[in-house]
């Protein structure tokens, strides 16, 4: 008997994303054959091609259906550049439901190109203030200034994410920060992680710059276990981060709150890519390991990582970007196929 019942909000996104998302969902439904628990998939629509539908890219019946769920598993969506057009529906959602914190793991998988053989590190950024707020004007023609807005608040509470994320993994943390420069706004920053600090004791802590850290991103990113940072620190520290473990391919994100969480593969939507069933959809299956983990359902989020890891490392079913000829269904088939394997 199923003891349990997720909804999640899947939005398929546009671009790769049908695709990406559809080889995730033979995934997860393999996953729910050897799981005590289901996942009631509700279907939104958002995205660049429901703009000219809705006139937004985050039509409010869908934000009604987010509302209704556990946890949201977010495809790859492309976002209008254009003065005045909506600004991303990853934003939008990040705001709205308060997820303050964005966890991106980087590690080394097998098969896949990486700088070093043992990377294993989580950024976690600052997801609500910083420069982010997009709080801009000009002074004079010619003379822009943009405000940036750390709190104690803010800063206390995403130190307390990552210091308990820390806990769970190697008891080590690293937060990133320019106090030296800024030395009010990111002073801030650099205290709270202090004061929350001294509630783990046990926990190593390294204090470090930005520019400093993109070096030791290059020069010793095995040593990182959890680094802290505040919004745009972090969103620059993430892409490094990915690009050390073979690109944002295999780069998953969550974006996480109190009270729910969202899910997203880390790169774009490859409008390029569309339709060809060939993109590798890696970062998109593990976004939905992490919602798992982040459901309580830690047993199913490991069957998935072990069966990945697997396929990985045979390499008999390898997309294109990893020197293979798979189809992206043939990679979600292969996990998929891996799980049932090893019940």
């Amino acid at each position: 008997m199923t003891s349990k019942i997720h909804k999640i909000a899947l939005l398929p996104g546009d671009g790769i994303g049908p695709e990406v998302v559809e080889a995730t969902l033979t995934v997860l439904n393999a996953v729910q054959k050897v799981a005590d628990f289901k996942l009631e998939m509700l279907k939104g629509e958002a995205g660049f091609d429901v703009i000219t539908k809705y006139g937004t890219n985050l039509p409010p019946k869908t934000v009604e259906m987010i509302k209704k769920t556990n946890a949201c598993l977010k495809g790859p969506m492309t976002t209008p550049e254009e003065p005045g057009s909506p600004r991303s529906v990853a934003v939008t959602l990040r705001s709205m439901f308060d997820l303050y914190a964005n966890m991106r793991p980087a590690r080394t998988l097998p098969n896949v190109p990486s700088l070093k053989p043992n990377i294993d590190m989580i950024v976690v950024r600052e997801n609500t203030e910083d420069l982010y707020v997009g709080k801009e004007f000009e002074v004079v023609p010619g003379v822009g200034v943009a405000i940036k807005i750390n709190t104690t608040k803010a800063s206390e509470r995403i130190a307390k994410f990552a210091f308990d994320l820390a806990m769970k993994r190697r008891k080590k943390l690293a937060f990133v920060h320019k106090a030296n420069i800024l030395k009010l706004t990111d002073g801030i920053f650099k205290q709270a992680v202090l004061n929350i600090g001294k509630m783990y004791p046990g926990v190593e802590l390294e204090d470090i710059h930005v520019d400093a850290a993109t070096m030791q991103f290059i020069r010793r990113p095995e040593s990182f276990d959890i680094v802290v940072a505040t919004n745009l620190y972090g969103d620059i520290l993430t892409d490094e981060a990915a690009a050390l473990v073979g690109g944002l391919g295999v780069a998953a994100g969550g974006n996480i709150g109190d009270h729910y969480g969202m899910f997203e593969p880390a790169g774009g939507s490859a409008p390029k890519y569309t339709g060809q069933n060939k993109v590798n959809p890696i970062a998109m299956i593990e976004a939905s390991r992490m919602m798992l983990d982040f459901l309580g359902e830690t047993e199913a989020a490991t069957k998935l990582e072990r069966a990945t890891m697997k396929v990985l490392e045979e390499g008999k079913v390898l997309t294109f970007d990893l020197g293979g000829k798979a189809k992206t269904s043939d990679m979600g088939n292969a996990i998929a196929q891996k799980i049932l394997d090893f019940h």
